[in-house]
């Protein structure tokens, strides 16, 4: 195995505003040999993610960020190709952060953060990049547990094309609520409400967002699944319910940002509404996700559960496809595809 050649994407620089291709060094390096304990992953799709703009940052944050000079961390799902551990076979279908590169060298002391993937597969690989994957877990976490979301109130997203906030917006469906998806072209607004069932859409690059959704959610709004920040809450919060509930899950809009970004200028609507907002991080349920994956691979299976995938070919791509997550040019996952699926 030592012969294969191995290509990396290294982080060189911490990006300042958008991200940057000279921000990564490309490298080859050959593949050493396998040491007792270890295994040898070929990877086979990329996740590419809002939260890998945080890694790259040196700043407090869930995780240590990466480090310049260190492969950047990654979802990755891929195959073993070698393994000199009882625990997993050649051919073995895996998952983990196994970075942006061909080949993962996993460590006897490290396995524990592979996950191994169900023989035979009940649904397509790249589904364990969507919704049998942490994407999924976020969803469904932050919109069962904190969101509460009750029959009959109404549940507002945003980023609702995205991979989470589109999965966020079925559950709400399938618990009987009316969801409203918030999204940046009518292209989006189309997919929701067409494909995915959701009650309305709001274009928030074109429509006054106040009055729309005011004109959206008659009774209020419930649940509010944060994905975004900025002046989207702030519209929001203008419309929220008594005892209200916001997941904070993400703040896309501001991880560009180059100086802090005010908070929400309708921060006192939070005590006068008696609204929660809690921010989490999925692996904040981690011991909890088999519960996760079980409702949602039963969705998926009752075609409850919908999700699109945009796939971009070719490792050497991938610090230009990451731009996608910050312009609003895709729909659903984003993944890109590093080689052949065995």
């Amino acid at each position: 195995m030592n012969k294969l050649i191995n290509r990396q994407w290294r982080l060189v620089a911490r990006p300042v505003g958008d991200i940057k291709s000279s921000d990564f060094e490309y490298r080859e390096e050959p593949i050493p040999h396998l040491q007792n304990g270890e295994v040898l992953v070929r990877n086979i799709y990329l996740s590419l993610d809002p939260t890998n703009r945080i890694w790259m940052s040196d700043r407090p944050q869930y995780m240590p960020p990466v480090e310049l000079g260190q492969v950047m961390r990654g979802l990755v799902l891929g195959v073993v190709e070698e393994s000199q551990n009882p625990n997993f076979q050649a051919g073995d279908l895996v998952s983990g952060l196994l970075g942006w590169q061909d080949y993962a060298i996993v460590s006897s002391q490290n396995l524990f953060s592979l996950t191994k993937l169900p023989k035979p597969l009940p649904v397509p690989l790249t589904a364990f990049l969507g919704p049998l994957s942490f994407i999924g877990c976020t969803a469904y976490f932050g919109l069962i547990d904190i969101g509460k979301p009750q029959a009959g109130e109404t549940v507002v997203v945003s980023a609702a094309a995205g991979a989470v906030g589109s999965i966020v917006g079925q559950i709400a469906k399938i618990k009987g609520c009316r969801v409203v998806g918030i999204t940046g072209s009518d292209e989006k607004c189309q997919w929701l409400l067409e494909e995915l069932g959701f009650d309305a859409a709001i274009n928030y690059k074109t429509a006054d967002l106040i009055p729309a959704l005011a004109e959206s959610c008659p009774n209020g709004i419930d649940v509010y699944f944060e994905n975004v920040g900025g002046s989207i809450l702030d519209a929001v919060l203008t419309q929220v319910n008594l005892n209200a509930r916001i997941p904070l899950c993400g703040l896309i809009s501001t991880y560009n940002a180059q100086k802090p970004v005010p908070g929400p200028y309708n921060f006192s609507q939070i005590l006068m509404r008696r609204v929660l907002v809690k921010g989490f991080i999925v692996t904040d349920y981690l011991q909890q996700w088999d519960i996760a994956f079980r409702d949602m691979g039963k969705w998926l299976q009752e075609g409850k559960i919908k999700y699109t995938e945009e796939i971009v070919a070719g490792l050497e791509n991938a610090p230009t496809a990451i731009l996608k997550l910050f312009d609003g040019n895709k729909i659903g996952k984003l993944i890109v595809k590093i080689a052949e699926e065995p």
